[in-house]
């Protein structure tokens, strides 16, 4: 391979990415560890480059300034008014963020007498690039959701969104309910909320679906426990607040003796489910959870053996493969719009 040696130091990140997407398929979760490293990689091989460059004269140096700034004051908030928006997570605006300091302009690899990547675009950007890859990546996975129902025979105006899965399979699952108690809605609830709330209580889904009566009775929760982040690496898959890891012991001082919280010295009979007491005692927000869309879930999952689930796609994992085909095919998009003639 021929390369400058800031291009094949690139080439390192490679192997972050694809560890990173595989534990994000796994846990949803990133440690935030692992962007700083990349941020100050990517900031010492774009002042490497640029001090190569130096006093940035002429044709080469002045791309080299545009392309820079583009990727770092373009792309890189870019990823950060995404999550803002809500469109990312935040490990995903993180890894955006880190691919546009590491890849500011087109690394270029001499392979067996072939430069890669094959396809360049005008602008030369190539964070960019890796950002339209991805980006066609993530509109595949409707598509492949679809073809799945279709295999399976479920077939329906909600094929690219959702399936159906067994309810008692929701505590190793991702993603958030497509239906409530009011029927199907894009806005239902997260499973690492349903996760947080039985770790809260200390129940298991299987005690919420045999009693659910009892369970829906907000003087039915005693003591409660740490809710955790509602991951499903946290603890034994049970999800039983007693022995889950980080978990604490019941506060007997959150309520009255038989764990109703009291209100004026009587129990509040008017929370189902005691979702507002969960919201309000929980120091941390549940993935924008109100009360109302936490009892329309459990009310579901409480009923039905098969609901209806959108699994989404965590960001980095296309993010992953299109840097993979980034640096060998180069940008999809621009070949595409070249053979119609649009470039």
């Amino acid at each position: 391979m021929v390369a400058t040696l800031p291009d094949i130091l690139r080439l390192l990140v490679v192997p972050v990415f694809a560890w990173a997407a595989l534990r994000d398929v796994r846990t949803r979760r990133l440690p935030n560890r692992i962007w700083p490293p990349l941020y100050a990689f990517g900031a010492l091989l774009l002042l490497w480059e640029a001090a190569t460059l130096w006093p940035l004269a002429g044709i080469e140096g002045r791309l080299f300034v545009v392309q820079a700034a583009i990727s770092v004051l373009f792309v890189a908030p870019l990823g950060y008014a995404f999550w803002y928006l809500g469109a990312f997570g935040g490990a995903d605006a993180k890894a955006l963020i880190a691919l546009a300091l590491l890849f500011p302009t087109f690394p270029a690899y001499e392979v067996g007498g072939v430069t890669l990547p094959l396809v360049e675009t005008q602008i030369g950007v190539f964070s960019l690039t890796i950002l339209t890859n991805t980006v066609l990546l993530g509109l595949a996975y409707p598509l492949g959701l679809a073809a799945l129902n279709l295999r399976r025979g479920e077939l329906s105006t909600t094929a690219f969104l959702a399936r159906p899965v067994a309810t008692a399979s929701l505590p190793d699952r991702h993603g958030r309910l497509f239906e409530d108690d009011a029927g199907e809605t894009r806005s239902g609830l997260d499973l690492d909320a349903l996760r947080m709330y039985l770790r809260w209580r200390g129940a298991t889904l299987e005690e919420l679906r045999a009693e659910p009566e009892r369970l829906r009775d907000p003087t039915s929760v005693g003591g409660t426990f740490d809710p955790t982040d509602g991951g499903t690496h946290v603890g034994p898959r049970t999800d039983g607040g007693t022995g889950v890891e980080g978990s604490v012991e019941p506060e007997a001082d959150r309520g009255s003796a038989d764990g109703a919280t009291v209100v004026d010295g009587t129990a509040d009979a008017e929370d189902p489910w005691a979702a507002e007491r969960f919201l309000s005692e929980i120091d941390h927000g549940a993935y924008g959870t109100d009360a109302e869309t936490l009892r329309g879930g459990l009310a579901v999952v409480a009923t039905k053996d098969r609901v209806l689930v959108s699994p989404g796609m965590p960001f980095v994992v296309p993010m992953a493969v299109g840097l993979v085909v980034s640096l060998t095919a180069g940008d999809v998009l621009f070949a595409l719009l070249g053979a119609v003639g649009l470039v």
